[in-house]
């Protein structure tokens, strides 16, 4: 395995990440599965494993499997999504952050976490009082660097603000959605990320399964995810385009899954592109594309299927934001709607 920097933490981590929402309730209950998919990770020589407190049992699997070799991972989880019915024990306030990092760090078996993330924006809490209470944490030793998810660009750029106002730690890390179909943050996020110095950690890099090639135009794809009900499963662009990526990928000889995976890597402000397997299949799928190289030609075809900083409809599960999805805070009450 290569080396990136995480950012400009001197973090030294692999282009591939293992993710492990996956491993444990949320999608491979088998825990003993699990522990054997980290452990074959990590000894393909991945170096970056990633999860977070709402995963289920997530971080619990992850911390029984790096049991006497955690030292050779760099630890990354976020804060943020609820855990239990609880209206407090969530978002990103002091008082959630604070007890947060304690319920991971005792599910992670570990005295620090190397990377933590605040999951979403909070749009309830002042972001001076989020970075306030994660700098403390730095501070304590129980966390070595910090990082967001889901921002927008103009979010970001108010973070890094407040912290160099106030004297507070930086966010280092960004985690955006990003795949073939998915390329908004070509825009203005990755711009942004590396402006600042940013290590970015990409998520769904197969857009959610769909450049997995299993789920294919024409067909019912009711299959583990799709039965599910998300619609992006049965968009009919995203399959359009999917089906023109597996073209692509039988000419090249590259299968699908690598060409997805290589081409995030390859953007030069991304540091690692998170895989996130359920199975072992999966992982070593993962694994037999790593050293895959994508060149300019090959690039330049995928540019005219999906055109850079444009994505070909949208993940169900990806962040928009509350002005987005609050009606309220797009309309005007109706009295005020009139024509000035």
């Amino acid at each position: 395995m290569q080396y990136r920097t995480l950012g400009r933490t001197g973090i030294k981590v692999t282009p591939y990440a293992l993710g492990a929402m996956m491993l444990g309730s949320f999608g491979n209950p088998d825990r003993k599965e699990g522990i054997r998919i980290i452990h074959r990770a990590l000894d393909a020589g991945i170096n970056f494993v990633d999860t977070a407190d709402r995963y289920g049992d997530s971080e619990e699997v992850v911390g029984e499997a790096l049991a006497g070799r955690r030292d050779q991972v760099v630890l990354a989880t976020k804060f943020h999504g609820p855990v239990d019915d609880d209206v407090n024990h969530r978002g990103a306030s002091r008082r959630w952050i604070v007890e947060a990092v304690e319920r991971s760090l005792r599910n992670l078996r570990t005295d620090h976490i190397d990377l933590y993330q605040l999951h979403r924006p909070d749009p309830d809490t002042d972001i001076d009082e989020t970075l306030s209470a994660l700098t403390d944490l730095v501070r304590q030793g129980k966390v070595r660097a910090i990082g967001s998810s889901s921002m927008r660009g103009s979010e970001i750029v108010e973070a890094q603000w407040v912290s160099d106002r106030r004297g507070f730690e930086r966010f280092r890390t960004e985690q955006p959605n990003y795949s073939i179909l998915d390329r908004e943050i070509e825009r203005e996020i990755l711009p942004v990320t590396q402006r600042y110095g940013m290590g970015t950690l990409v998520y769904s890099p197969l857009a959610g399964g769909t450049l997995t090639g299993r789920y294919r135009a024409g067909a019912a794809n009711d299959e583990f995810r799709a039965g599910t009900g998300m619609r992006h499963f049965r968009d009919a662009r995203r399959l359009a385009a999917t089906e023109q990526l597996i073209a692509l990928a039988d000419e090249t000889g590259i299968r699908l899954t690598h060409l997805a995976m290589a081409f995030t890597i390859a953007h030069p402000g991304v540091t690692s592109a998170i895989a996130g397997p359920r199975t072992m299949e999966q992982l070593e799928d993962t694994l037999a594309g790593v050293d895959v190289r994508l060149d300019d030609d090959v690039l330049d075809r995928i540019d005219a299927i999906v055109p850079p900083g444009e994505s070909v409809g949208a993940m169900d599960m990806v962040y928009r934001g509350p002005e987005v999805g609050d009606p309220a805070m797009r309309r005007r009450p109706v009295g005020e709607r009139a024509a000035a």
